[in-house]
């Protein structure tokens, strides 16, 4: 059986583009599985798995859960707001004491940038990143270019461009290394203010006209402003964001063509995206809900492959 080459998913930045391709081709398995009668599959009756939430998560966290079991894996679930975090515990006394409990893989979300990575080399458990600060989104980002795959038939040779609050976002990382390992291209589009310095070292090109960066890609991956990560004002305001920044049905009806819009959630509707943008044929928004369930899966089943009970 084919395996992945990593023993952790830390970030797309570790993968190879034939661990990617594992991972798509397990969860087109899973998702069938997913839309039968009976959902659950006992493929990983023997496995317990940790999720960790250091930081607010509902989507993902649900998303993780609903994976698991539908894998029928035993689950103990962890928010550090009710915790002894809170009572001064650092994060390897945490995860040492849910260990004792003979957990076998940690998903853990958590504030602090390379707390996965850090993890991965004081505890014998497989981890998986579910967000680390304003790094990476490792999951999110294949659920993302996989729902791109079942859209358009392929990534490769395909023009992504990611709008919005670049800066602050997990999701535009993981989305970059994703895309660029499979061959597309990829621009970002947003304030001068939200985009990092240094993008371009990536080999990403910036676009700050939103009209011409939508008429240049077949994928529009739009993304939220982080307000809850900011520390100064990046804009004057919301309403001038929306005018530069914000698409709606008549800017995407004037292009000429049908691009795919996206969006990792949650929406501010009319903000970033009007509702008749999000909810019209061209959005794959719920599609990337029903994927991220199949690829967690998939991430899930390939890592527990390789423990050895």
């Amino acid at each position: 059986m084919k395996a992945l080459s990593t023993e952790h998913l830390l970030g797309i930045k570790y993968l190879k583009n034939e661990d990617i391709n594992l991972i798509f081709e397990t969860a087109d398995h899973f998702k069938e599985v997913i839309n039968r009668p009976i959902k659950k599959v006992p493929s990983l009756r023997d496995i317990t798995i940790a999720n960790l939430f250091f930081e607010n998560s509902t989507r993902t966290k649900l998303s993780f859960e609903l994976a698991e079991k539908r894998l029928s894996a035993d689950i103990i679930n962890f928010s550090a707001s009710q915790s002894s975090v809170k009572k001064g515990e650092t994060l390897i006394d945490t995860v040492n004491n849910i260990l004792s409990m003979k957990v076998d893989i940690v998903v853990m979300r958590h504030p602090n940038v390379g707390a996965g990575v850090f993890l991965s080399k004081h505890v014998d458990a497989r981890i998986i990143n579910a967000g680390d600060g304003a790094h990476e989104h490792p999951t999110q980002a294949l659920l993302d270019s996989y729902s791109i795959k079942e859209k358009l038939g392929t990534v490769k040779g395909k023009k992504i461009v990611i709008i919005g609050d670049i800066l602050h976002s997990r999701v535009a990382l993981s989305n970059i290394f994703a895309l660029q390992l499979q061959g597309a291209q990829v621009k970002v589009c947003g304030p001068t203010t939200l985009i990092p310095k240094h993008i371009t070292s990536l080999g990403v090109e910036v676009e700050t006209n939103l009209r011409k960066a939508l008429e240049w890609c077949d994928v529009a991956n739009v993304l939220r402003v982080q307000h809850e990560r900011m520390d100064i004002k990046y804009f004057p305001s919301i309403r001038e964001y929306t005018q530069l920044f914000g698409i709606n049905k008549q800017l995407l009806d004037s292009l000429g063509k049908k691009i795919v819009i996206m969006h990792p959630g949650p929406i501010n509707r009319g903000v970033e995206i009007t509702s008749d943008v999000a909810d019209s044929d061209q959005s794959i928004i719920l599609n990337q809900v029903e994927n991220g369930v199949a690829i967690r899966m998939a991430v899930i089943y390939l890592l527990a492959q390789q423990i050895k009970k």
